[in-house]
């Protein structure tokens, strides 16, 4: 491959993209540490917000900012968007307990679609009745648009 004459700074090619969703799982795994952790003390908020800040931040780093940004501002999710959002912001000013309430809600209605796949995927994986049951009970109930 000829040289072009251009010499490139010094660590440039270190960074890959392809590295990005790695460190974002990673990211992503101490938010969630730190979310359980604040919450088995007694909902400590600077525990909780550091989580949640770990954990958008994660994210974002696994599916990118625009997808992120696209994924929490569809249409038919604004609501869960604005109660888990509303959490977040509710724990970084220090009311951990109804922070956390409204996340959870909002978790739980921005991920509706996703909890019977899930529950099938490890149902199916680690052969549980429980989980295979409540799959094909929940199969029919949920949409993933």
């Amino acid at each position: 491959m000829p040289h072009c004459g251009r010499v490139l700074p010094s660590g440039a090619g270190l960074w890959k993209p392809e590295t990005s969703p790695e460190i974002g799982v990673g990211i992503s795994g101490f938010g969630i540490f730190f979310i359980l952790f604040g919450i088995l003390l007694y909902f400590d908020s600077v525990l909780l917000a550091f989580g949640n800040l770990l954990f958008l931040t994660g994210l974002s780093f696994i599916i990118g900012l625009r997808k992120t940004a696209a994924f929490f501002f569809q249409r038919h999710k604004l609501k869960g968007s604005s109660f888990f959002l509303g959490g977040v912001a509710l724990v970084l000013l220090r009311w951990p307990l109804l922070g956390m309430l409204l996340e959870t809600y909002g978790f739980v209605s921005l991920f509706r679609g996703f909890f019977p796949v899930a529950f099938g995927f490890l149902g199916s994986t680690f052969n549980i009745p429980f989980l295979s049951v409540l799959f094909q009970r929940l199969q029919g109930t949920g949409s993933m648009v």
